[in-house]
């Protein structure tokens, strides 16, 4: 068996300074822990701008490689946080794919006490121990007693 694929839905690829100065850190931390790590901004940049469609062709793009992936990884910072990784969010939770968030934003965007983000969001994670699959820092992805770790290390 290959390597586990990783879906990294984030908004740090429209940033040309976030996506040189953060985004590479995700990947590689990712690719540390064995996983093949589908970052859809490096994966589009065979897609002709120049054209008409060519945001139809990237979204479609998208959605076919979060599909194929075998889970997202999803950062979730901003309040809210960007929409079209919340989409993506909601396609894998329809499509039961492992879901891993991070977020360090402080700052709450819900109602509840118990929730950093919307709740639909948490459809997608355990209800009693969704936080082993919340991650607030890029060193705590490396911890062996969160879901990430012991999900990359079954076969």
């Amino acid at each position: 068996m290959g390597k586990k694929t990783i879906y990294l839905a984030s908004p740090y690829g429209f940033s040309k300074q976030w996506s040189v100065k953060l985004l590479p850190d995700f990947v590689s931390t990712l690719e540390d822990l064995g996983s093949e790590v589908w970052e859809p901004f490096q994966r589009n940049n065979q897609i002709n701008f120049s054209t008409t469609s060519w945001a139809y062709k990237v979204a479609m793009t998208n959605l076919q490689d979060l599909k194929d992936s075998d889970s997202i990884f999803a950062i979730v910072n901003g309040n809210p946080p960007d929409e079209g990784v919340m989409i993506e969010l909601g396609a894998a939770i329809a499509l039961g794919k492992p879901i891993f968030l991070f977020r360090d934003d402080f700052r709450r965007c819900t109602d509840s006490e118990d929730y950093p983000l919307n709740l639909m969001i948490f459809a997608g994670l355990p209800c009693s121990n969704w936080k082993d699959f919340f991650y607030t820092s890029i060193e705590e992805i490396n911890n062996p007693d969160k879901a990430l770790f012991k999900w990359l290390q079954a076969s």
